[in-house]
């Protein structure tokens, strides 16, 4: 959970190679190092917290159901959204590797969470957790990194264009570019592939768009050479950067 959301690997694979610092709006930046978290590793080595491996497209809990465990990510991702009364749905986040979720300040779950592909989960007792106050600051670090993502998101959803919001989707799975602390493009080539795992329905949801005019942008993304889609999850972009500058945030 130390990591940007962007920087999280589990809803892409990615190739890990030397690069050198960028020029764009986070070139020289760092983020700031956060101290050993002894406590949380210890309670996760323990009885206490029992792992659960679920396949692609379970549901963990339902929103308004009991919010009686917290759940930490281990392995694959998992979306969490909220229905209208129509039935329209709002992804309103996806977390990955080392992410918590499932935390409530009213006993009920505010949204429903389901596995976008097979993952393992941690599945944690809310009154551990509340009874001991170092465990509640690693809850404290993950819920601020959380409130920076969501931040992100209500700028996406509220302000930027369809492209804007397609690209920062995409920036969003290739690992320390376009956040505090980019590495800047790679020696030599600036490429990168992204394997999605998300459905385009699913993706329009995470967005507040239609699937159609998700596939629209893709498509015109295509036409310009600004990525190429070698199969429907497989998505090549030829530049990092130059997505990066359609974000709206360069």
């Amino acid at each position: 959970m130390y990591l940007d959301p962007k920087m999280t690997a589990a809803a892409v694979e990615v190739a890990d190679t030397p690069r050198q610092l960028g020029t764009g709006r986070y070139a020289g930046t760092r983020r700031r190092p956060l101290p050993p978290d002894t406590a949380w590793t210890e309670f996760l080595a323990s009885s206490r917290a029992r792992l659960e491996t679920l396949g692609a497209h379970e549901i963990l809990f339902h929103e308004d159901d009991a919010a009686n465990h917290i759940y930490e990510v281990v392995s694959g991702q998992v979306m969490l959204y909220r229905l209208i009364n129509d039935g329209r749905r709002q992804v309103v986040d996806i977390v990955s590797a080392g992410d918590l979720f499932g935390l409530s300040m009213t006993g009920l779950h505010d949204c429903s969470a389901e596995t976008l592909t097979a993952a393992e989960v941690r599945v944690l007792d809310r009154r551990d957790i509340e009874g001991s106050g170092a465990l509640q600051t690693h809850v404290n670090r993950c819920l601020m990194t959380r409130i920076e993502s969501l931040h992100s998101h209500t700028v996406l959803l509220g302000r930027k264009s369809a492209q804007e919001r397609v690209a920062s989707f995409l920036m969003r799975f290739v690992p320390k570019r376009g956040v505090v602390g980019c590495v800047g493009p790679a020696v030599g080539h600036d490429d990168q592939t992204v394997v999605l795992r998300m459905t385009r329905q699913e993706i329009a949801d995470y967005l507040g768009l239609t699937i159609e005019t998700v596939s629209r942008v893709l498509s015109d993304m295509k036409r310009r050479g600004i990525i190429s889609i070698e199969r429907n999850d497989h998505i090549h972009m030829a530049s990092v950067c130059r997505v990066c500058k359609l974000t709206g945030m360069h």
